[in-house]
C-alpha cells in the first residue's frame, strides 16, 4: 500500500452498518471519513463546519453592502435636494447609530469565530 506522505497508517474494525452510516454522513457533509474521524478524535471543527461559518461571514458582509450602498443613495438624494428634516436627519442618525452597534457585534463574533478557526488549522 502507498502511503503518499501521510506518516502512518491506522486500521480499525467497526461493523460494517457503522461504516456505511459514517461514509453516508461524510458524504452528506462532503467531507473524507478520515476527516470525520480526526477532527472528531482532536475535537477539531470539521471542514463543512467551516464552510458554513464562512458562507455566514460572507452573507452578512453582504447584508451590510446592501446597508451602505441605501445610505450612499439617500445621502445622494439630499446632496441633490440641498435639504433634508430634522425628523428625516435624526431618523438617519438613529440608524447609523444602530448599524454601528449592529457592525461592532458583529466584529466581535467575526474575531471569536477566526480564532476558533485558527485554533483548528
Amino acid at each position: 500500500m502507498q502511503n503518499d506522505g501521510k506518516e502512518d497508517l491506522i486500521l480499525i474494525r467497526v461493523q460494517k452498518s457503522r461504516k456505511e452510516n459514517w461514509k453516508k454522513l461524510c458524504s452528506e457533509k462532503n467531507i473524507s471519513l478520515t476527516s470525520l474521524i480526526t477532527d472528531s478524535v482532536e475535537g477539531r471543527m470539521q471542514d463543512d463546519e467551516r464552510r458554513k461559518i464562512l458562507a455566514f461571514i460572507e452573507k452578512q458582509d453582504n447584508i451590510f453592502i446592501k446597508i451602505e450602498t441605501n445610505i450612499n443613495q439617500l445621502a445622494k438624494m439630499v446632496n441633490g435636494q440641498k435639504f433634508i428634516s430634522k425628523t428625516e436627519f435624526d431618523e438617519f442618525q438613529n440608524q447609523l447609530k444602530t448599524i454601528t452597534k449592529l457592525k461592532e457585534k458583529q466584529n466581535e463574533i467575526f474575531v471569536k469565530i477566526y480564532s476558533l478557526i485558527a485554533d483548528d488549522c
